[in-house]
């Protein structure tokens, strides 16, 4: 029986998600990346769920193909967006999506996840992104990279 290769497009989409894994961890200054991970995939989820289905999708096509994969797992695109309006519903809510105590407060964790799609994510949609969000959550996102 011969041995299954991997197809370089995996090979290359695994590549991808791990920068984007390994970049959280070194801004979170954490060593476990499955953790990190599901931080990520919780924050990406409510931040999803938060924007209009049209802004969401704009979101995932710039994902890595790993990442846009678990972004829209579990999305109900007839759903209508999360009502989160202040920085404390948003951290409330994602404390609730993670099954046990986060490793880091929300906040950090939030603002990171923000820093990472800035740094990853065009510009163009970062700013569309913000002007969909109330106040309270734009201010979560970094002016600069």
């Amino acid at each position: 029986m011969e041995e299954f290769k991997a197809y370089p497009v995996f090979e290359k989409a695994v590549q991808q998600a791990n920068i984007w894994v390994k970049d959280l961890m070194y801004e979170l200054n954490l060593e476990d990346s499955a953790k990190t991970f599901q931080m990520l995939r919780i924050t990406l989820h409510t931040l999803r769920d938060r924007l209009l289905p049209e802004e969401a999708v704009h979101l995932g096509a710039q994902l890595p193909m790993l990442l846009r994969g678990s972004y829209y797992e579990g999305w109900k695109l007839s759903a209508p967006p999360l009502k989160l309006r202040t920085r404390e519903e948003l951290f409330i809510h994602l404390k609730g999506q993670y099954n046990a105590p986060l490793p880091v407060d929300t906040e950090v964790l939030v603002r990171a996840v923000f820093k990472l799609l800035r740094h990853h994510v065009s510009l163009g949609e970062i700013k569309d992104i913000e002007a969909t969000l109330p106040e309270k959550l734009r201010e979560l996102w970094p002016q600069e990279v």
